[in-house]
């Protein structure tokens, strides 16, 4: 039985929060089951259309959307706005993983599955769980964030790997150097590391990068993958 003062303790808060991020897990699992092959875009919050980055995540989302992908992006405004507008446009849904922020606002207007969140943490989950593969276009913190992420669960074994792709070599080609001078250079990751990502600047290449790594096996996960997904 639950004791009623514990609900107002600071380890009954807890609880209770722990009980809310269970709730969007299986809330957004259900929402999003049988979206596979599904591809999650990310990027900066802070570009306009119009902008040449903007156009770039446009068309590479619709061309997936064509190709038979689900487009996941973060469901917010600028580039993630571009990739549901050219998801919402194609043949594949449109999916917008919407987390509350005081400054940044959801564009729910291209979604055809929107998907709401308090916590980070679960929402995060859901990018990696349901992905076939990474677009990673410009952006700043956020998308670094989830550009590391999946960097080290691949790298680690806790997830499958999937295509890694870096949208725009004049802006990624620096962090890859440094990446090759500093981390590889001083023993931080391995030399084969970097082999996880790719920079491509062309849409189509984009879209024909993660054919070609699906080349020989389907686009669902293995068995196996299954069971190391649900220890992420």
């Amino acid at each position: 039985m639950i004791d009623p003062q514990a609900m107002y303790s600071s380890n009954g808060q807890e609880a209770w929060r722990v009980l809310a991020i269970m709730a969007e897990f299986v809330s957004a699992a259900e929402r999003l089951r049988g979206i596979r092959p599904a591809v999650s875009m990310f990027g900066s919050a802070r570009i306009a259309e119009g902008h040449a980055y903007y156009e770039t995540a446009r068309a590479i989302a619709r061309k997936l959307s064509d190709a038979g992908f689900a487009v996941i992006s973060g469901g917010g405004p600028g580039l993630m706005q571009a990739a549901n507008k050219g998801a919402h446009a194609g043949r594949g849904p449109s999916v917008g993983l919407n987390i509350h922020l005081p400054h940044e606002k959801s564009d729910r207007a291209f979604q055809d599955i929107p998907v709401d969140f308090l916590y980070f943490f679960s929402r995060k989950m859901m990018f990696v769980r349901f992905a076939s593969a990474y677009v990673v276009l410009p952006g700043g913190f956020g998308t670094l964030d989830e550009l590391s992420e999946c960097l080290t669960l691949v790298q680690t074994g806790k997830s499958r790997r999937i295509p890694i792709i870096l949208v725009g070599s004049a802006f990624w080609r620096g962090l890859v150097d440094w990446m090759r001078e500093k981390l590889v250079g001083e023993g931080m990751v391995g030399e084969r590391d970097l082999d996880l990502m790719q920079v491509i600047d062309d849409p189509d290449e984009t879209v024909e990068a993660i054919f070609r790594f699906y080349e020989g096996r389907g686009f669902q996960p293995t068995q196996e993958e299954r069971e190391r997904m649900l220890n992420l």
